[in-house]
């Protein structure tokens, strides 16, 4: 599969010459794996939602708003991050200057169907009856307007639906949703987009749900997930390994047939937050087993989980969380972490097998039929009230807004950075970005995200997406 995504990416390379993107992620047994190098791809990503759930009104969203996505955008490739997760989106919004700056950035995007407004999630209480095309018009929309990103890496199905005030029929019902994503991808996308799960840390719930999720029904093999988040905030200050509880996860996780990632995590009862767990999410012990973290959050909202504060006027403080993160991300050797690992993509899933489960999740791997309505959207596409994506050119690289470090200072040199054809955003340690009071005097500087990664192609820098080659491009980006 690498190989044939190699030699269609040469053939479109002299067309689409000044087209520059991310390469494509795909699953491949428990690892993503980058379509053109082969490369494993190991998340490390933050959560980004500014304003909370609270703030999504359903005809805007984070990734609407070009000058907040550049700020941010530009900020986050600082970190040192790859992936951003986005929780409500609206359909019917444009996307395409928010999806275009975090591509250029080298950053990916993993991203929720459901919406906190009406009939925009399945109910846990009653999911037969939010299982209708009104809640699938909103899941199709979200696939519609982001499956032409090539940066798009996958789709959440569902994010802590099974808990344990969860009537017993609802794996059922995800199993459902997920088995329309994949067929509404099938037929309305050019690519193969995975398809995933986003659980709480819920005991026993969670390994039975992994299980439940990933294993193969011979009448429903599209049903199953191509990854499983984890929302996990077990890790608290200067814990260890063991002390966390992370020794048992990675037991729990080794041999599971998908990737498995924290699509949440970053306990904040102890304050400033010092991320020890970067080392052991990306360490020997776990790096195997898990394929990487999500830090929660970007923002600064009432939950106090922020990596910065956006003040009113727009600017951003980087508070000493930001510092603290950014820190232990320089730390790691991302060479030996994406290393290809031919154990790892050779897994294969199980075949469902009721005994497996032992906490009162359903035993029954009865998928619920479609029900009337949803084989039309999927045959025809669900394109009303939906901004269907294109990356589009980014041309603006210089942030507006002034950005703070947490003792006030002013932080200068923060810019995006347009990375070369198939590169991905990597922490790093160089040194250009300073720091300086009010009144201008320096105050030291800070190591910046170089912001640079192994693609198929290099020494291609992009600013325009036109005529021929940006039609090249998008045949390339859509595979």
């Amino acid at each position: 599969m690498v190989a044939s995504y190699a030699k269609i990416f040469a053939a479109v390379c002299g067309l689409a010459s000044t087209a520059a993107a991310v390469n494509p992620v795909t699953v491949q047994g428990k690892d993503f794996v980058d379509t053109v190098t082969g490369d494993r791809f190991q998340i490390v990503g933050v959560d980004y939602q500014p304003g909370g759930s609270s703030a999504f009104k359903g005809t805007a969203d984070p990734l609407s708003d070009k000058d907040s996505c550049l700020r941010d955008a530009a900020i986050l490739q600082y970190l040192g991050i790859n992936t951003i997760r986005v929780y409500n989106l609206a359909p019917s919004a444009n996307h395409d200057e928010c999806a275009s700056i975090f591509n250029a950035a080298g950053i990916y995007m993993i991203l929720d169907v459901n919406s906190p407004l009406d009939n925009g999630s399945l109910n846990r209480g009653a999911p037969w009856e939010s299982y209708n095309p009104i809640y699938m018009a909103q899941v199709f929309g979200v696939i519609e307007a982001f499956k032409n990103y090539p940066n798009t890496a996958g789709f959440f199905s569902g994010n802590e639906v099974i808990n344990e005030d969860s009537v017993e029929l609802v794996p059922n019902y995800i199993r459902a949703v997920q088995r329309d994503m994949h067929d509404y991808i099938s037929k309305n996308s050019n690519r193969s987009i995975p398809v995933g799960y986003s659980a709480a840390d819920v005991r026993p719930l969670l390994v039975d749900t992994a299980y439940y999720l990933s294993c193969n029904l011979s009448n429903s093999t599209n049903s199953r997930s191509d990854f499983f988040g984890l929302n996990s905030y077990s890790w608290c200050g200067d814990a260890t390994y063991h002390s966390s509880g992370y020794d048992v996860l990675t037991q729990d996780f080794a041999n599971i047939s998908m990737p498995v990632f924290f699509s949440e995590t970053g306990c904040n009862n102890v304050k400033p937050r010092v991320f020890s767990e970067i080392q052991a999410i990306y360490g020997p012990d776990m790096s195997q087993a898990l394929s990487g973290a999500l830090v929660y959050e970007y923002s600064q909202e009432a939950n106090d989980y922020g990596l910065v504060s956006i003040n009113s006027n727009g600017s951003v403080t980087l508070l000493i969380d930001f510092e603290n993160l950014k820190s232990q991300y320089n730390k790691l050797d991302f060479g030996s972490i994406t290393a290809h690992n031919s154990s790892q993509t050779s897994i294969k899933a199980p075949t469902c097998d009721p005994k497996q489960i032992t906490s009162n999740i359903t035993k029954s791997f009865d998928v619920p039929d479609r029900v009337a309505g949803i084989d039309k959207m999927i045959q025809n596409g669900v394109t009303t009230n939906v901004s269907v994506g294109a990356l589009v050119s980014v041309s603006s690289t210089k942030i507006s807004q002034t950005v703070y470090d947490y003792k006030g200072n002013v932080v200068s040199g923060i810019q995006l950075n347009v990375l070369d054809k198939g590169a991905v955003n990597t922490p790093s340690n160089s040194s250009t970005v300073t720091s300086s009071s009010p009144s201008g005097t320096s105050t030291g500087t800070s190591a910046s995200a170089s912001s640079t990664g192994k693609g198929a192609a290099s020494s291609v820098r992009v600013n325009a997406l036109t005529g021929l080659g940006a039609m090249a491009a998008v045949a390339f980006f859509a595979l």
